[in-house]
């Protein structure tokens, strides 16, 4: 019997072992990312990742010093050995980042990782130019194993070269532990509670719990004016969400949809019922930059005309709501529509923003807009051409102190993950709050677990500052998603959401020691500390801000 147990303690050992090597071989995920333009590229992410171990063959060769991926004769075809062959593994992610310049002008280049199933994944696209080097930074996922390719398109004529290219693989589970580091390090703090009786001293094994009620990461929700007149979806709603956004009505075709004829009372209201229940409400939008979302009246006017509407618009709806937003969309999808830039020309937007901060200095104001995250094959909002758009913005005579914000509405299909990460680590170099304004998953037979993937995606990346669903409720149907059904029940995408609720918001309980302390590790955010003891002729029930500080001294008495 000694002998087996021997045994079984040495086999144990050795897969404990076994997995702890396994863990502490684990690739970290490298998160920078560089936004400028530069004349020497950096050395590869990973030392290259599966890249550095091509180095001999014949197709890699030189890919690490300036290698041509693409013929100027043909934009689209690589050259004769560009493309890259890879070894790639079932269920993995892969981070996918290179250094990229043409051998003349400017334009876009795609990187495109084709997986064993025969797949074109779109990993990436920039813009780049040829007098310096660009990084594209994101990545795409293989479902199988097999023979993989990476090659390069464009949308010029000119040579593509690449330098410091690397492909790091990551299981899914690792992919997850990336995730709970995050959250561990951004999302939550070890903290200390000292519990003292009435006379002052240590009260020692008192039974702690603490439940979060309030701040914290910021979730949210779109809401519709039916909230007005059903007590049921009111519920429903402020039962969840302490963060919101009005989903149509405060935009100007719902305020003066014909000129001159302002009607803010169905905003005013909604306003005053999340005053009454807590909720901070983003300020959506001040103007909208697409031609097909203008009245009719508004695509009509001169340019003096315009510019006396939109100074008209502009100062009421920011008059009325400051003080009650803590963000404005400012001009709303303005990399994909043109329409006050065309009008007014190319500084438009940047003047709105000067303007909009001048009658409302304290919300951070955002350029909101589609498919920068959640699609790599629209050109107009890349990541790169995100931020070009912004510093035009911030670098406007005026503008430099203002505060920003990049606003991603985040509407998904089938998500790219790896991408989507990618495209945050480019704009979080902007050093500046990112949200996701919008976020929903068209429907499909994978429509939860791919929402779950895009929030726990977002909650655990360190750039990200809030997130707000684009769930609102209709009674004749959502736009894309909907949380519940038309009795306030919840549908499969409302239960994956309570459960991402209910997980980033998760309290503790415990004794106190004998110094009368309890130390924890909890999500951010304000708590109701509740202590119970032999001692105490009640339990005492007190509110700490555990969002800003990391201790907290509780009188019971």
């Amino acid at each position: 019997m000694k002998i087996y147990t021997g045994k079984l303690v040495f086999l144990l050992a050795m897969i404990l072992f076994e997995v702890c090597s396994v863990r502490s071989d684990r690739v970290p995920y490298d998160y920078s990312a560089n936004m400028e333009c530069v004349k020497e590229p950096e050395k590869p992410l990973y030392g290259g990742g599966i890249l550095k171990d091509l180095k001999d063959t014949e197709a890699a060769k030189g890919y690490a010093g300036g290698k041509k991926l693409l013929s100027e004769k043909c934009k689209s075809a690589p050259v004769k050995g560009s493309v890259l062959k890879v070894e790639l593994k079932k269920d993995h992610h892969y981070a996918l980042s290179a250094w990229l310049k043409l051998s003349k002008g400017a334009g876009d280049v795609r990187a495109v990782l084709v997986t064993p199933d025969g797949k074109f994944n779109t990993a990436g696209v920039i813009v780049t130019q040829s007098d310096c080097w660009t990084m594209l930074k994101g990545g795409a996922t293989s479902y199988d194993a097999g023979k993989g390719d990476i090659f390069f398109e464009t949308n010029v004529t000119a040579e593509v070269m690449a330098e410091g290219m690397a492909l790091q693989p990551f299981s899914f589970d690792e992919w997850k532990d990336h995730r709970t580091e995050s959250i561990k390090k951004e999302r939550m703090k070890k903290v200390k509670i000292t519990v003292e009786g009435a006379d002052g001293k240590a009260l020692a094994d008192a039974e702690v719990k603490l439940e979060r009620v309030a701040k914290g990461f910021p979730l949210g929700n779109a809401m519709t004016k039916e909230i007005l007149d059903m007590p049921e979806y009111e519920r429903w709603f402020t039962s969840r969400f302490q963060y919101a956004t009005l989903e149509n009505e405060m935009k100007w075709y719902s305020t003066e949809f014909h000129q001159n004829k302002e009607d803010y009372r169905v905003a005013d209201k909604m306003v005053e019922l999340a005053e009454k229940h807590n909720i901070s409400l983003r300020g959506h939008n001040v103007f909208w930059d697409d031609q097909t979302e203008q009245m009719e009246w508004v695509s009509k006017l001169s340019v003096p005309q315009l510019k006396e509407a939109m100074a008209k618009r502009l100062k009421n709806v920011v008059t009325r709501y400051a003080g009650k937003v803590i963000h404005w969309d400012v001009v709303n999808e303005n990399l994909h529509f043109s329409f006050f830039e065309g009008k007014l020309g190319k500084d438009a937007s940047a003047e709105i923003f000067k303007d909009v901060a001048k009658l409302d200095d304290k919300p951070i104001l955002f350029m909101n807009e589609f498919n920068t995250i959640e699609q790599p094959n629209d050109p107009a909002p890349l990541p790169t051409k995100y931020l070009a758009k912004l510093n035009k913005i911030r670098e406007y005579p005026g503008n430099g102190g203002l505060k920003y914000g990049i606003g991603l509405e985040s509407h998904f299909s089938t998500p790219n993950i790896p991408y989507m990460r990618g495209s945050l680590d480019t704009l979080a170099q902007a050093k500046v709050p990112i949200w996701l304004t919008e976020v929903d998953v068209a429907k499909c037979p994978k429509q939860v677990e791919h929402l779950e993937e895009v929030m726990r995606e977002g909650f655990a990346h360190p750039a990200v500052k809030g997130i707000v669903l684009w769930g609102a409720w209709h009674a004749k149907g959502c736009y894309v998603m909907c949380l519940t059904d038309n009795n306030f029940k919840n549908l499969p995408v409302g239960d994956a959401i309570d459960k991402l609720l209910h997980e980033w918001k998760a309290g503790h309980s415990g004794k106190t020691d004998s110094k009368g302390v309890l130390e924890a590790e909890l999500f951010h955010g304000e708590y109701n500390v509740t202590v119970k003891h032999n001692k105490l002729k009640d339990h005492c029930v007190q509110t700490v801000d555990l969002d800003s500080k990391a201790e907290a001294k509780i009188k019971a008495a």
